[in-house]
């Protein structure tokens, strides 16, 4: 009796293909609102600086909640994201910025819930309990501490400016991508959110 070899489950470069091609089905929508971003720009230039290439998201950023315990960076992934970078003692500077981050995801209407506000602290100052309640009314964002030297990593502030200056725009991949100029005007900077967020509708889900 001749014993014949089973047949293989596949070739490595079948899998591969396989593997690229379930990486390209779920990238497709980021792709499809880069290109109308970078590409097709319906809307006229942008307002904002776009990030060339974009950066990634460090796996191992040492995030932490405000009761110290660690967020896995992964956990950001998933929703664009608009970031303020601000220090725990928070002056009126600061409480203008997280203002209009506020007002910039509510001016997005329908398409508001494809935007998540995070509130990055790179000190240990506490936060004012007063400050705190109010931003709790509506969306809170979210808000988790990370040291500024392992932040330097990922957002970077335009040379000449501070952190708090700005708004930080990243993609459902982690990926940093967006930069506001320093004290952005909120009317021009939603054109921006409103190209990529309504070109990205296939990729979302509402709440992280």
């Amino acid at each position: 009796m001749t014993v014949h070899s089973l047949p293989s489950s596949g070739s490595p470069r079948r899998s591969l293909l396989q593997m690229w091609l379930v990486i390209a089905v779920c990238a497709a929508p980021v792709i499809a609102s880069y290109y109308s971003f970078y590409v097709l720009k319906p809307h006229g230039s942008a307002y904002s600086e776009l990030i060339q290439p974009a950066v990634e998201l460090p796996a191992e950023l040492p995030l932490r909640d405000l009761q110290g315990r660690p967020v896995a960076a992964s956990s950001l992934k998933g929703q664009w994201l608009l970031i303020t970078v601000q220090d725990g003692a928070c002056d009126t500077a600061c409480e203008r910025m997280l203002f209009m981050q506020r007002q910039l995801r509510d001016m997005l209407g329908k398409e508001r819930d494809k935007l998540d506000k995070l509130w990055l602290i790179p000190d240990d100052a506490p936060l004012r309990p007063e400050l705190l309640k109010a931003l709790d009314q509506g969306v809170a964002p979210t808000l988790l501490r990370v040291p500024r030297e392992a932040l330097q990593g990922w957002l970077k502030p335009e040379t000449g400016h501070a952190y708090g200056e700005h708004l930080f725009l990243v993609d459902p991949l982690g990926r940093w991508m967006m930069r506001s100029p320093a004290a952005p005007d909120p009317s021009r900077f939603k054109k921006d959110l409103d190209r990529l967020i309504k070109a990205n509708a296939g990729w979302d889900r509402p709440g992280r």
